[in-house]
């Protein structure tokens, strides 16, 4: 994917995992927010070429909810 196509879906992927982690775990946007953004698979996310832009809102907020748990991002390996 292009650069600008990215740039363009990159903002919908984080409101959307964002929001989910809000209703999960029941904390402010804000929380939400500041927690995910400091987390490896925001980092991992960002960088287009781990094409993890690709997964479900679903898939991403596992990944997160076990970076959580376990305190390291694990990718699955397709």
């Amino acid at each position: 994917m292009d650069k600008e196509k990215f740039d363009a879906v990159f903002p919908i992927i984080v409101a959307a995992l964002t929001n989910r982690i809000t209703a999960e775990n029941q904390i402010s946007d804000e929380k939400a927010i500041a927690e995910f953004y400091t987390s490896q698979l925001y980092s991992a996310l960002e960088n287009e070429q781990t094409k993890v832009w690709q997964y479900s809102t679903e898939k991403l907020y596992d990944l997160y909810r076990k970076e959580k748990e376990n305190g390291s991002l694990e990718l699955p390996e397709y």
